[in-house]
């Protein structure tokens, strides 16, 4: 069994030396693109301020701030994602780290730079410019060809999306 188990350690060890090494354009983004699909596959519902626990992750939510459709507030009993919650737990899982951290949108795009051509893995930013900074309230995975993995609103599961039925858009950005 020791020798299996070392065949195996060997094995993780060639993995993550040829993984960490392979530029993070053409090793991570098809992995977070595979990644968002593999959760929509499952059928996680939104819920506001889900997936902002201390790990990435669905996690029960938060009425702090809710202004959805749906009353009272289901957020503290919806155990899922809200959208950066999603984008937070689709980065960690492909980059192996929590590199969004558990902030929100707005924290988020900090973290990243903007980029003209994007590629699918990339996020997509909605919201506003204002004269200093973006103020931003919503995030989507990008697809590729005008779509985008999505977790809505409140109602709503994890999807697929066209980016142009989402108003304010602010640009694609990369980690």
């Amino acid at each position: 069994m020791s020798g299996r188990r070392g065949a195996l350690l060997a094995m993780a060890l060639v993995l993550l030396v040829v993984t960490a090494s392979a530029p993070i354009k053409h090793y991570v983004l098809p992995r977070i693109v595979a990644i968002a699909y593999e959760i929509e596959r499952h059928g996680i519902v939104y819920s506001w301020g889900g997936g902002h626990a201390e790990r990435p992750g669905p996690s029960t939510g938060t009425c702090a701030g809710y202004t959805g459709r749906i009353k009272p507030c289901p957020a503290t009993r919806t155990r899922g994602l809200d959208c950066s919650g999603l984008t937070r737990w689709v980065y960690a899982l492909a980059h192996g780290a929590d590199v969004l951290g558990p902030g929100n949108t707005d924290d988020h795009v900090r973290r990243m730079r903007q980029v003209r051509s994007p590629v699918p893995g990339d996020l997509v930013f909605f919201g506003e410019r204002r004269k200093k900074r973006l103020r931003t309230r919503h995030v989507g995975i990008y697809l590729g060809l005008g779509r985008m993995m999505n977790a809505p609103e409140t109602g709503a599961i994890v999807r697929v999306d066209d980016i142009a039925k989402v108003p304010g858009f602010l640009g694609f950005y990369r980690y």
